[in-house]
């Protein structure tokens, strides 16, 4: 059987990638994205790309380099609030987005991976998010029915990996990357600690192997803080 270990990001995607493909993408923020692998996808050039993340990554990082590449064309979010370039493409029209709650977003991912087609939620009911979608009763509530959400491939960033492709991530990096690896057709995953098979505590696998195609040891890692928030220290703190 073929390994599943690539040797650096770009042979981790090679036959992967075209234009117009829809592409998951883990991450919280700036917390627990994949980070070489978003570089390699900014380097292959393929364009007009949806894009399904949480966010856009930040003006200069993250998602926001292919955001800059003009590499894509429409992003399934829930949130925008750090991304200028985000922000203005959209106003200008030369963005698509699809503005999903958060909560939404991730049960559609999830649902995705799960195949259920199709869900019904409260959420969003009476609002812009409810134009077009078909609702229904249910024990006199009205819900709103949610479209799953699948892509040609999933990136995922975890903490450690072994080379059948079970994943472990790391606190709040266990955020949409464990859904996201179930709901791509082809899932890659980069992680910080490559291992050998047998050596991860089965307990503590977050996304089985079977749902991993390919894997790589990232080289190196900015994790970048995306609002640094501190509070000034006490004069005794500070002695």
């Amino acid at each position: 059987m073929a390994t599943k270990i690539q040797s650096d990001a770009a042979s981790a995607l090679a036959g992967l990638l075209s234009d117009g493909m829809t592409v998951m993408a883990g991450g919280f923020g700036l917390c627990g994205i994949p980070e070489n692998l978003i570089l390699a996808i900014r380097e292959s050039g393929v364009k007009d790309l949806t894009v399904v993340s949480n966010n856009c990554g930040v003006d200069g990082f993250g998602l926001g380099l292919l955001l800059e590449n003009g590499q894509i064309r429409k992003m399934i979010s829930s949130y925008v609030g750090e991304n200028e370039l985000f922000e203005r493409l959209y106003i200008e029209g030369r963005l698509e987005v699809e503005f999903t709650p958060q909560g939404t977003l991730a049960e559609r991912i999830r649902a995705g991976g799960a195949g259920i087609p199709a869900f019904f939620t409260r959420t969003g009911v009476g609002t812009v998010v409810a134009e077009g979608k078909e609702t229904r009763e249910f024990d006199g509530e009205t819900y709103l029915m949610e479209r799953a959400l699948k892509a040609d491939l999933s990136i995922v960033k975890a903490w450690k990996g072994d080379a059948e492709g079970n994943l472990i991530y790391r606190k709040t990096a266990r955020n949409f990357n464990p859904m996201m690896a179930t709901a791509g057709r082809v899932c890659v995953a980069e992680v910080e600690v490559l291992v050998e098979t047998g050596t991860l505590d089965k307990d503590m696998i977050h996304t089985p192997g079977v749902y991993v195609h390919r894997i790589l040891k990232g080289p190196a890692y900015e994790k970048r803080i995306e609002r640094l928030t501190t509070r000034p220290r006490s004069e005794k703190a500070s002695a």
